[in-house]
């Protein structure tokens, strides 16, 4: 299996803001227009007060660890050669979570809380992908 074997996400007309800032290295959280919460995964209806109205913000791009864990076994082949790695759920200084693998960290050294910030790595052509990295 080579890297474009990976299952990845497909953009779709209401989340293609959200991919399009991840190829500018920016990661883009969707807030309601009407009452303005902030609210991550993109999707087109507010969960607060159920308007369709949004506009796009740029998140700080810091946040701290909530919950981790360490991957032993792929879920799709794609995968195999990555083993093993840390995805970690992470909550942005901005009050949404995400979820992404975790770079050169050692394992013994995470503790919830621990400062977090986004990376980029190119997951294919005109596909980018967030990663974390603990925050210096």
């Amino acid at each position: 299996m080579h890297a474009n074997d990976k299952l990845v996400p497909s953009p779709s007309r209401d989340t293609q803001p959200h991919w399009d800032g991840l190829n500018e290295h920016r990661y883009l959280l969707q807030k309601c227009s009407d009452c303005g919460k902030i609210r991550h995964y993109p999707r087109p209806v507010c969960d607060a007060c159920f308007s369709m109205n949004v506009e796009w913000v740029e998140a700080s791009g810091h946040g701290k660890i909530y919950s981790w864990t360490i991957t032993h076994h792929p879920f799709h082949p794609g995968w195999k050669g990555d083993l093993p790695y840390i995805l970690v759920t992470a909550e942005l200084d901005e009050g949404v979570r995400m979820n992404a693998q975790l770079r050169g960290a050692d394992p013994a050294a995470l503790k919830i809380g621990a400062r977090v910030k986004i990376d980029y790595e190119l997951a294919k052509e005109g596909l980018t992908l967030p990663v974390l990295r603990l925050a210096e």
